[in-house]
């Protein structure tokens, strides 16, 4: 949606596809038998501050690396109307036309990977042929200007979050922060894609596997 910035993913190894150097997100290809779909959740111990706390929807995840959007990270001191205008989807004069559900959508820090480009999370009543990619559980994905268009005319998704930028792992990275105690995860739904209260998020996907805070260790685990 918007000029690409560089940035970096859960680590500092170098990446292939989805890169973390600032490349496109190419994991968005066919669907493995991975983790896409899911959530992760990172454990109490993660170093990285970029995702302390953070809940990640996988929107791809295979052989060639994974790419996911956070989605319990508000975005500072910036509206979706805000982007509107930005982007040159609709004047500052004609904002006070949109419909009340264009005000309600919620912007979100989805990773440190281009942090100036946007990313649609939403409900699957809305496709765009050859630019919404369905992931699971009635839950896609649309990256261009088009969707923005479409939900400041009032014809967009029921549901939908907008990110800017997503978290990225090389090969096998992912696999190896969760051997490595980095992550767990669980099944999503559309509360904690969509859900308004971010601060929630994080303990509800915990009590998702039957976990409380509390009793989390240094140990590994899975859903």
């Amino acid at each position: 949606m918007a000029k690409p910035e560089s940035g970096t993913g859960a680590s500092a190894s170098g990446a292939r596809a989805p890169r973390r150097d600032g490349g496109k997100a190419r994991g968005l290809g066919p669907r493995r038998s991975y983790l896409d779909g899911q959530m992760l959740i990172a454990m109490p111990t993660m170093g990285d501050d970029r995702f302390s706390r953070s809940v990640i929807y996988l929107c791809a995840h295979s052989s060639d690396g994974a790419m996911g959007i956070i989605v319990n990270r508000p975005a500072a001191n910036i509206s979706f109307t805000d982007l509107l205008v930005k982007l040159d989807v609709v004047p500052a004069t004609d904002l006070i036309q949109l419909p009340p559900s264009a005000g309600g959508v919620k912007v979100l820090k989805g990773g440190p990977v281009e942090t100036e480009r946007g990313f649609v999370l939403h409900s699957s009543d809305f496709f765009i042929e050859n630019s919404t990619l369905p992931i699971d559980n009635g839950i896609c994905l649309t990256a261009t200007l088009d969707i923005l268009k479409a939900i400041a005319r009032g014809s967009g998704p029921a549901s939908a979050v907008l990110a800017l930028g997503y978290a990225g792992w090389a090969p096998g990275q992912l696999e190896s922060e969760i051997h490595q105690n980095g992550w767990l995860h669980c099944s999503a739904d559309s509360e904690l894609v969509f859900g308004r209260d971010n601060d929630a998020k994080y303990n509800k996907a915990l009590k998702k596997i039957g976990i409380d805070i509390g009793m989390l260790s240094g140990e590994a685990g899975h859903a």
